[in-house]
């Protein structure tokens, strides 16, 4: 089973390779829920042997986007092809919470020649089986998905389901709150072969002048090379 680790900077993308990770998602703000890097950080990861596939989302919030966002995505595809990054991870959603149909082909004609995964704007649609389809036809290699909960353990009876309507024909990979608590709950219950986890542990408490002033959080978390390692070894191989 492969394992993918989210990172959203330099130390943890060194914390992930030196773990063992299969996959990086690259991103910053993973505490937002994971923001497009930067092309610096984009250049970091492709010098690494290990897969990176690039966030592709200018911004915090929901994941209905404008035509200017549209085109600073497009842009930002741009950039993940020039680093020689291995793909993008995508979403777009409309007002109910349904794929926006029409803004994915855009993006995936764009991203043409570079691996595709749909993130959790997969876990706002009204209809699973409906979003399952767009993303096979639309040539996505996988759905990164909670079953619709805040995390996989919650979401485990959706996850079932959505494997199910799958068929094989596109992965499903679970993630949020997978860690070495709650892997032996969920690995022999799905039958996915890869999973999704950010393997980050408490980082040093920041300055508290800038925790003050609102440059570092409060409760920040960093990669855990150790982390990754054990849940790499706590996986089926």
């Amino acid at each position: 089973m492969r394992l993918e680790v989210c990172v959203d900077d330099i130390a943890g993308l060194h914390a992930a390779v030196e773990g063992g990770a299969d996959r990086i998602e690259l991103c910053i703000a993973l505490s937002l829920g994971g923001l497009t890097p930067g092309p610096g950080l984009m250049a970091a990861a492709a010098r690494h042997p290990v897969p990176a596939y690039a966030m592709i989302r200018p911004r915090a919030g929901d994941f209905r986007f404008s035509s200017d966002e549209l085109e600073i995505m497009k842009g930002d595809i741009d950039a993940v092809r020039r680093a020689g990054l291995a793909g993008v991870v995508l979403g777009a959603s409309l007002v109910d919470g349904s794929l926006d149909v029409e803004m994915l082909e855009v993006l995936a004609t764009h991203a043409e020649g570079l691996g595709k995964t749909l993130h959790r704007a997969f876990d706002l649609v009204p209809d699973p089986i409906e979003a399952i389809e767009i993303a096979v036809r639309l040539g996505f290699e996988r759905i990164l998905t909670s079953g619709g909960e805040r995390s996989a353990a919650e979401g485990i009876e959706a996850l079932e389901r959505a494997i199910a309507l799958a068929s094989g024909r596109i992965s499903i990979m679970p993630g949020s709150g997978i860690n070495l608590q709650t892997i032996e709950a969920l690995v022999p219950r799905l039958a996915v072969s890869e999973i999704h986890a950010s393997c980050s542990v408490a980082a040093e408490p920041a300055d508290i002048r800038a925790v003050t002033l609102g440059f570092a959080p409060a409760n920040a978390r960093r990669t855990s090379a150790a982390t990754v390692r054990a849940l790499k070894a706590a996986l089926p191989h």
